[in-house]
């Protein structure tokens, strides 16, 4: 009787053993210096994929250029207007085989950041929203409506639902490790006014409900509720402070390039200035980094949105528009990724101690636990080199430009340095002007039509 119940005891605290180590493996939470994942803290490097914008050919190989690159997590929308072009009619085929895309990541060993929306503007058709929604009775888009809400929160749960059907939260086991609702929503809600302010915090609230066991987040959001950690969009993001000091820094859109519009230019982003962006924040105390687009893609058929915007939505991305690995902003973000990595310990265990260099220049130190150094060298001289000493040792600094030291002594990777291996690509203005347009006039068949022939 004895040894049984040594034997039930012994099986019984076995199980509440192997309980706990699921739900410490299978919790993501956050501190005031990065997100955690299984109970460790990690500064993560991510990049905007867009499912349908590629082909699900395409994707496994993409997915792999982006690990190869030195990413950790995959971005994606949710867009609703494909996967739900009529009222509780679902396509998720094809293109828009979601489920599908996330697999593939977790196949590759990467993490997924969710955004779900449902708005999502990315210069697609009508923000993400499917037309149907305009003509819901007494409906108004993104703001204290209830039909507006009824049929945001529907979606919002259908798409959480598929994710748990298929364990594909990380409190499951799965890759998604973030989730976003709505979408750079500051503006509207100033605009909006309370209204605005309550539809944020109805949204947040419905998102949290879900109990999705990951974090969510609303970028350009500052009044972004909590547990949601509002995040920050933009060219340079090295100003921005999450609205609590118990959040962490996180950069949901890097933008690597612009968007192309018929007649327009196509805007180019140098990977030095891109590369500074992204070491600066890092200093600053930045955790995750979101390249947006690290692949841009294709907007097929109609679903470019906005004025005049064009089919390809290639955005000067480290990977092009057909899939091909564009240089040398790849190789240099890769170097980059490599260099912030080694310096991983020093800088989610410790605040910057700032040393003034000069009048431009500054060295961000860090220290780890174990004794550890790293330290971040910057010269904010738009128009100057600059030879600087720390630590009683002579650099040179190129302008607009940070150096990393991962053992505060030998720099491992400069901004402005572009490696030998990265072809370079000089870009020479032309007097080419477009002297004319051509249009055509396109046969659209409509149902009024189909009902005069019949008769």
């Amino acid at each position: 009787m004895a040894a049984n119940s040594i034997s039930h005891c012994f099986s019984l605290s076995i199980t509440i053993l192997f309980l706990y180590l699921l739900l410490v493996h299978c919790n993501v939470t956050y501190d005031r210096k990065a997100i955690a994942i299984d109970g460790q803290k990690r500064i993560l490097f991510s990049g905007s994929i867009h499912y349908p914008r590629s082909t699900p050919e395409m994707w496994e190989g993409l997915i792999q250029k982006a690990k190869n690159g030195g990413l950790d997590v995959i971005d994606t929308y949710v867009f609703w207007n494909l996967h739900e072009p009529s009222p509780g009619n679902y396509n998720f085929e094809g293109r828009y085989d979601l489920v599908q895309f996330i697999k593939l990541v977790k196949k590759a060993g990467l993490y997924v950041h969710l955004r779900i929306g449902p708005y999502i503007c990315g210069e697609w058709n009508f923000g993400g929203f499917p037309v149907w929604l305009k003509y819901v009775p007494g409906i108004s888009f993104r703001t204290d409506n209830e039909p507006f809400k009824k049929a945001m929160a529907k979606f919002t749960q259908k798409i959480v639902q598929m994710m748990k059907d298929e364990n594909l939260f990380e409190s499951q086991g799965g890759p998604i490790i973030l989730s976003q609702i709505e979408n750079e929503y500051e503006p509207e809600s100033k605009l909006y006014g309370p209204a605005g302010k309550a539809y944020v915090k109805w949204a947040a609230k419905m998102a949290v409900g879900l109990n999705t066991g990951v974090p969510w987040v609303m970028c350009k959001e500052y009044d972004a509720p909590d547990p949601v950690i509002n995040t920050c969009n933009g060219f340079y993001c090295d100003y921005f402070s999450p609205n609590k000091p118990y959040k962490p820094t996180l950069w949901t859109e890097a933008w690597t390039g612009w968007f192309s519009d018929f007649g327009g230019p196509n805007y180019q982003r140098p990977v030095e200035d891109l590369a500074f962006a992204v070491a600066r924040f890092i200093q600053k105390g930045g955790s995750f980094v979101n390249y947006y687009m690290y692949h841009g893609g294709t907007n097929f058929g109609r679903t470019a949105g906005g004025p005049f915007i064009t089919t390809s939505y290639d955005y000067d991305a480290p990977i092009d528009e057909y899939g091909l690995i564009r240089q040398p902003k790849y190789d240099h973000l890769k170097e980059l990724h490599k260099a912030v990595k080694l310096c991983e310990k020093a800088l989610l265990n410790s605040d910057p101690n700032i040393v003034i260099l000069g009048s431009y220049e500054k060295a961000h130190v860090f220290y780890s636990e174990s004794g550890g150094c790293a330290a971040f060298l910057s010269n904010y001289n738009l128009r100057s080199n600059a030879k600087v000493t720390f630590n009683n040792m002579h650099y040179n600094l190129p302008r607009w430009s940070i150096s990393i030291l991962p053992d505060c002594q030998n720099v491992v990777f400069n901004t402005a340095k572009v490696g030998p291996k990265a072809s370079r690509v000089q870009m020479v203005p032309t007097n080419v002007k477009i002297e004319s347009w051509e249009t055509f006039n396109e046969d659209v068949h409509s149902v009024d039509d189909e009902s005069d022939d019949s008769i």
